[in-house]
């Protein structure tokens, strides 16, 4: 959903639109794979630096689209490190769920973002949220107890990571939306970038281990798929309507349970599979609330014109 922040609503065509956000769906769901691959071999600040480091490489293409150097000068370079710090601790604690569990129940718990950002946002921007989306976040936070099972016997402490990420996720895309009503999506991008690969490279002492042709194969196609993923995201969510693409995204809960399937032997348990549809329900209706809502704000905008 981090294009769905930051993108102007000015769109051309929906079927495309559509095309991109599945594009981008299976990327980064082939990324989650090979990242869970990677964590077998080496450490995660070291994905997290080939991550970013890589995805330069498609980034480039984007600023040079975007208008080239000149999108690049900020007068926030403290609130693009603020939200880069946050979006690289929610990078790290996936990166680290996805070594501990497997990775179907992994993504499905990071599905609870969109229910942290409604709920945050009533005490960190200001916003009013009604009783239908509160409803919805108390259904949201129910699905994630089933997934989890906290006091059961049977909770995995690992799920903390999970959720860890989701919950820093939410506050990266907040720290966005302040962002956005100064700067550009590419400008965005490139400091949450080069911030993520300055403070990969960074701790890259404390944990290293030389790969050969082949790690390094998979080290630089994680940080490839996962940069041009975010160009096809982006893209996605300026051709067409965030209500029309968005839901797409939960595609990548069934590919991580179907790749888990396959290469590790996991397959999720009843809890899990009812807690994910509680949790993605619950994520659909805040959207739909949110979607009524904008337009409510943009009639008003227009009647006042």
């Amino acid at each position: 959903m981090i294009a769905s922040t930051i993108l102007p609503r000015a769109f051309e065509s929906n079927p495309r639109g559509i095309l991109f956000i599945n594009l981008a769906v299976l990327l980064f769901s082939a990324m989650d794979v090979l990242i869970k691959l990677a964590t077998e071999t080496y450490p995660v600040n070291q994905i997290v630096f080939f991550r970013s480091a890589v995805a330069f490489i498609p980034l480039i293409f984007f600023i040079h689209r975007a208008g080239g150097l000149e999108v690049l000068p900020t007068r926030r370079l403290g609130a693009h490190l603020w939200r880069s710090v946050l979006g690289l601790i929610a990078m790290a604690c996936f990166f680290v769920s996805f070594d501990l569990l497997p990775l179907g129940e992994a993504v499905a718990l990071g599905q609870a973002g969109p229910i942290f950002l409604t709920a945050l946002s009533v005490p960190l921007l200001g916003e009013h949220v009604g009783i239908r989306r509160w409803s919805a976040v108390v259904v949201g936070f129910i699905g994630v107890l089933v997934m989890t099972r906290p006091g059961s016997g049977v909770f995995d402490p690992a799920a903390l990571f999970a959720l860890g990420g989701a919950a820093f996720y939410a506050l990266a895309m907040i720290s966005i939306r302040s962002l956005a009503a100064t700067e550009r999506p590419a400008t965005i991008v490139f400091y949450y970038t080069l911030t993520a690969t300055v403070l990969g490279a960074a701790s890259l002492p404390f944990g290293w281990r030389t790969p050969d042709l082949l790690g390094f194969a998979l080290l630089f196609a994680i940080g490839l798929l996962g940069g041009v993923a975010q160009m096809a995201l982006t893209q996605a969510f300026r051709l067409a309507a965030v209500s029309v693409v968005a839901p797409f995204e939960y595609g990548g809960v069934v590919f991580a349970v179907v790749a888990g399937y396959f290469i590790w032997g996991d397959f999720p348990d009843f809890h899990i599979v009812l807690g994910v549809c509680i949790v993605v329900s619950s994520g659909l209706y805040i959207l739909h609330r949110e979607t009524i809502l904008a337009r409510a704000r943009n009639k008003d905008r227009g009647d006042r014109g």
